[in-house]
């Protein structure tokens, strides 16, 4: 066998192995089987029917109403936490990629290494410190305390995210601007904006999307009450794993995968 068939294969098996566990979720989530999900007992809808908050002859009429109003409560607190970490951490992470690409001193290096260390270290380690942190400060654990914790990692995202457009664009543009009379505000907002314009598209998105995702971080800075989509899963699963377990996650691979749409949409159009 060449070595060009031999590196084919190992592709082929690499991506089998990465995406046929998550075509087994989509697949059993059509799964009429209400005991064990990997029997097949017939092709249905009624788990994305339960979801969708329509009565079915598969759900369990004793806990309907009670498990639909925690997934709804559950979304709308992820959807308020995504939307408010990822503005949070948009508009620090822009605002510090451009003052290490754009102001000269000598902690820079060091900065930027700092910047990225959120990414690397481990979630329950960074968990941990924040539960500690927010108790020694005495502050009460509630949805802030998931908008602050999170914040506090997804910068970095955006902020590598700017960072590499900021390389890529030209600061003689920004200097001849300046030299034909434009102030800084202005240089900003017509030069520099629309220049790295796509690569914020791109990080607020991207932290939109972890926000929505994570769970060890905000399992440890939830408290009682501020229960995310991903927490309700897990406590889901705790009692078992179920078809309308893989219906919600079938419905949020779908919902990422429609956010990197439209994102990698808006920032082509952008480009071009």
């Amino acid at each position: 066998m060449s070595m060009r068939r031999l590196l084919s294969l190992y592709g082929l098996l690499f991506l089998a192995f990465v995406y046929a566990p998550i075509l087994l979720v989509v697949i059993y989530s059509f799964n009429a089987n209400t005991l064990n999900m990997m029997i097949w007992d017939g092709f249905t809808l009624d788990w994305y029917r339960q979801i969708l908050g329509m009565k079915t002859a598969l759900a369990d009429s004793a806990t309907y109403v009670d498990s639909t109003r925690q997934l709804y409560d559950a979304v709308r607190t992820s959807l308020i936490v995504a939307l408010s970490t990822s503005a949070l951490s948009t508009v620090f992470g822009t605002a510090l990629a451009l003052a290490v690409a754009r102001y000269r001193f000598r902690l820079a290096p060091m900065y930027r290494a700092l910047m990225m260390l959120p990414m690397i270290m481990p979630d329950i380690v960074l968990g941990i410190a924040l539960l500690i942190f927010f108790i020694t400060i005495g502050m009460n654990l509630s949805m802030m305390t998931i908008i602050i914790g999170q914040s506090t990692f997804l910068v970095s995202y955006v902020f590598v995210t700017v960072s590499a457009r900021l390389a890529q664009s030209d600061p003689g543009l920004e200097e001849a601007s300046a030299d034909l009379g434009a102030t800084p505000a202005q240089t900003f907002r017509k030069i520099t904006l629309p220049t790295i314009a796509p690569g914020i598209l791109g990080g607020g998105l991207l932290a939109f999307i972890i926000s929505m995702d994570d769970l060890v971080i905000t399992y440890f800075i939830a408290g009682t009450g501020n229960t995310t989509l991903p927490i309700h899963i897990w406590g889901m699963l705790r009692r078992g794993i179920k078809p309308e377990i893989n219906a919600i996650a079938t419905l949020m691979l779908l919902f990422t995968l429609l956010v990197a749409a439209i994102g990698l949409y808006l920032r082509s159009r952008r480009q071009t």
